[in-house]
């Protein structure tokens, strides 16, 4: 059997079906269908699925009614054994998260990889993206990107180090009590003056886009920002390999000489080449070869 093609046999159907992810006017008849068919639904919210068939004007399962579940972070794993017995029992299971894609920052992933290990079918009714969305609306490059999630809580300044000198455009999630700071330590990592996009709400009666600076932006989140937040930051413009060794080193020896402590002319010499801070620091201590 061809890896992800065939299906066990007598087993059930993974449907992973994406939500609009804030007007309900753009889910496509596909999903309303799939919500009035269903037999078992696995929800990340039950009470916002209800709320949104509700909008749309959807009985889940249609007049047998769906048996629908809660399906969350805290209880994915002891839920994935319970819906795998559906699946393997013949019964097609529907999972559907609060906005958006099931697995894309949301329960969904272990679900699939379960079924993909058994051979059991797995498709997908495709539905918005706040990723794909920020993109587009940020006025950022759009050919090449990559999606981060959300920022991590411990280890911060480390991990927006790692990706100072990534080329593709980032795309994050990030919540509204945490996001000027994460504005602030991207605006160290990735200098001040780095294009970036806010959007906040997007496809909902407040929508807004704020774009400029990441310093910038992050005195403007400083006042406070709510809602669902996208942030959308432009790649690094300069490849780290057109940057020498040597150069690199002959550019922190002439901060030094100006009376720029070694550890921050390290740090402005790696934002403003692109290059990883570890990299220019090994270099300076000779842990790396110079070129």
């Amino acid at each position: 059997m061809v890896e992800g093609v065939g299906r066990g046999e007598g087993s059930g159907t993974l449907t992973l079906a994406g939500l609009p992810i804030g007007n309900s006017g753009d889910a496509p008849p596909r999903l309303l269908r799939a919500l009035e068919t269903a037999r078992v639904i696995a929800a990340e919210d039950t009470r916002r699925l209800r709320q949104f068939a509700s909008r749309a004007g959807v009985r889940l399962g249609g007049d047998e009614g769906a048996r629908v579940v809660s399906y969350y972070d805290a209880n994915e794993s002891r839920r994935t054994d319970d819906l795998m017995t559906d699946l393997r029992g013949g019964t097609d299971v529907l999972v559907v998260t609060d906005a958006g894609m099931p697995g894309v920052s949301d329960p969904g992933y272990r679900l699939t990889a379960a079924c993909a290990e058994e051979g059991i079918l797995v498709t997908s009714i495709p539905g918005p993206s706040a990723v794909t969305t920020a993109l587009v609306v940020s006025g950022l490059p759009t050919d090449r990107f990559c999606f981060e999630g959300f920022p991590p809580r411990k280890g911060l300044a480390g991990y927006l180090e790692e990706l100072a000198a990534e080329r593709r455009t980032m795309v994050f999630f990030e919540s509204p009590h945490r996001i000027a700071a994460t504005l602030e330590a991207m605006a160290r990592a990735f200098g001040a003056d780095r294009r970036a996009a806010v959007c906040r709400e997007l496809t909902k009666t407040y929508e807004q886009v704020r774009r400029g600076g990441l310093g910038e932006l992050a005195e403007w989140a400083a006042e406070g920002v709510r809602g669902e937040i996208s942030v959308v930051v432009e790649g690094a413009r300069s490849r780290p390999e057109q940057v020498g060794s040597a150069d690199l080193v002959a550019a922190v020896a002439a901060l030094e000489d100006e009376g720029v402590r070694r550890k921050e002319a390290i740090g402005r010499v790696a934002k403003e080449s692109g290059v990883p801070k570890r990299r220019v620091y090994d270099l300076v201590h000779g842990v790396t070869e110079v070129d």
